[in-house]
């Protein structure tokens, strides 16, 4: 893999409350938000989580854009699901051939919890050789620790790890 990254931050909101937004294109917008969004493939409803998609069957192409430009996409699958809420997406995205990004939630309370996010990335050949391997650790950090910041104002913090 050309890049690893792992971030968890303390949430000041009950498990259940953050993993249904976790789980939700407008709640996955919303940390991505004001400038990066996620469409949905055609095949997600509205109304439909992850909660809902079938595991190790690609569920179509999601588009991922800079200020409404389409910048890259990835071809989502999702092959884990649980224990507890959590999930494994492995997908192919323009860039690279494999993307895995794990999330867990985890209650430390009645009102708190714990996000934890794992992401490793293994870019294509073309993007390797331009200098991607060395730009995508900074991308994935710095992509991941906006969504954490975002996840923190809209539920409240407990701290980053």
């Amino acid at each position: 893999m050309d890049a690893h990254y792992e971030i968890t931050t303390a949430l000041a909101a009950p498990a259940e409350q953050v993993w249904a937004g976790a789980v939700d294109p407008d709640g996955i917008n919303q940390e991505l938000g004001p400038w990066v969004s996620m469409s949905m493939p055609k095949d997600i409803e509205p109304g439909m989580t992850i909660d809902d998609i079938d595991l190790a069957v690609p569920i179509g192409r999601s588009w991922i854009k800079f200020a409404r430009i389409p910048m890259d996409y990835d071809e989502l699958c999702l092959v884990e699901r649980g224990p507890g809420m959590r999930f494994l997406e492995r997908s192919k995205l323009g860039s690279a051939r494999v993307w895995e990004h794990e999330r867990e939630v985890v209650a430390t309370g009645a009102d708190s919890c714990q996000i934890t996010d794992r992401l490793a990335i293994e870019l294509r050949s073309p993007i390797r050789m331009i200098g991607g391997a060395r730009m995508a650790p900074r991308i994935i950090r710095a992509l991941f620790t906006h969504r954490h910041k975002r996840l923190a104002e809209r539920w409240g913090s407990a701290g980053t790890t």
